[in-house]
């Protein structure tokens, strides 16, 4: 029985999720409860002992543990030093990843699991090489990884597929930010599915809106406070202006990609700070259409990444984007105007409002042209004749 191995390293927690062939063979939607395959969330925080042994999740009494590393690409990844060794942001991750790994391995049916470790989408390809870099540094040069929305629309196509081709705009809110995403689905998927450019903010998230909240109950209340100063309808209300406002991020990310909410079939809801009911509600008012959500939005992307991992682990066709990218570091820089003009051309050729323009410029330009072509074909003569009848 072929098992994959999923991981969603973020900002404030991480989870790891097995899926087997059960999960992989049940129809879509129709997974009771009890067969979903089991996850695991803990804290993401590093702790060394005198040894250098590592652990996930634990808050220490005495001591300090290693936070808010787990994004890379942000210029405030902490780093540490472990004895006479200094660990970068992209060493602690892949830490974490080893630990997690050889947790999961206590279940028998993970000792051959495939694995899949999930990464912002907005991480370039320095980023991934430093990433591939220190996984293959400890040893785990098999952990394939693939982006976040990408392993969410591998959970969407599992649980209510086989999806029509499309576009999925997935939602993601954290703990520490949103990230807003399009991308394709369905069959004939490229080998990378994302469509325009992702937009991330800080401001929106279950941090960005604690804040909030402590501003609205008052800089002076205490923390034991904060929940009776704001709650009920206050909060709901405070959520929903919250998950409001987010919008024009959604509404920046169509635009780079040059298509409209009505090109979008679906919005996809994940992150841990998606949970309560306001945020999936304002979004189907708002955007006026059909809006997906896990029953557990913050598994979603873990769970989709073991699905990409079960695949690979029973020899399916693996999906392109979640290949190894094991030549990422060795890029060169004359590539990347080459990329960016790719990621152009891939916008232009999803975007039906575009395809609906140059299908009207080439009419126009065909009626021109053939009117030219059949002024230059009749004689002068007849011309002429046409004319003197009149």
């Amino acid at each position: 029985m072929a098992v994959g191995l999923g991981l969603s390293i973020g900002t404030v927690n991480t989870v790891s999720a097995l899926a087997d062939d059960r999960a992989a063979k049940s129809p879509p939607g129709r997974r009771r409860p009890a067969e979903r395959a089991p996850a695991r969330t803990r804290r993401t925080t590093l702790t060394f002992d005198s040894t250098g042994l590592a652990r996930v999740g634990m808050i220490p009494r005495h001591g300090r543990a290693i936070t808010d590393f787990a994004d890379i690409g942000q210029r405030t990844a902490a780093s540490a030093r472990v004895g006479h060794r200094r660990l970068t942001p992209a060493d602690l991750v892949a830490t974490v990843a080893d630990c997690l790994i050889i947790e999961a391995r206590r279940d028998p049916r993970a000792v051959t699991a495939g694995i899949t470790l999930a990464h912002p989408v907005g991480y370039t390809e320095r980023h991934l090489g430093e990433l591939r870099a220190a996984l293959d540094a400890i040893g785990l040069d098999r952990v394939a990884l693939v982006a976040e929305p990408v392993a969410a629309a591998a959970w969407l196509e599992a649980e209510r597929g086989p999806l029509m081709p499309g576009l999925a705009l997935v939602y993601d809110l954290g703990g520490s930010g949103l990230d807003v995403t399009l991308v394709r689905v369905g069959a004939g998927c490229p080998v990378n599915p994302v469509v325009g450019v992702p937009v991330r903010s800080g401001d929106f998230g279950g941090r960005a809106f604690g804040s909030l909240v402590a501003a609205r109950a008052g800089h002076g209340s205490h923390a034991a406070s904060l929940s009776g100063a704001v709650r009920g309808a206050t909060a709901d209300e405070l959520r929903t202006d919250h998950v409001r406002a987010s919008l024009e991020l959604v509404y920046r990310c169509l635009r780079m990609a040059d298509v409209t909410m009505a090109d979008v079939d679906c919005v996809l809801v994940v992150g841990g700070a998606a949970r309560p009911g306001e945020v999936p509600r304002v979004l189907s008012e708002e955007l006026a259409r059909p809006v997906i959500v896990a029953p557990d939005p913050e598994r979603t992307i873990a769970d989709g990444a073991a699905l990409l991992a079960q695949r690979a682990a029973s020899g399916e066709p693996e999906p392109p984007q979640a290949r190894k990218r094991v030549g990422a570091h060795r890029r060169s820089p004359a590539a990347e105007p080459e990329g960016r003009r790719s990621r152009t051309t891939r916008a232009l050729l999803f975007s039906r409002r575009t395809r609906r323009r140059l299908t009207r410029a080439a009419t126009a330009v065909g009626m021109s042209a053939g009117g030219v072509a059949l002024a230059f074909a009749l004689p002068a003569d007849a011309v002429i004749a046409g004319l003197a009848v009149r």
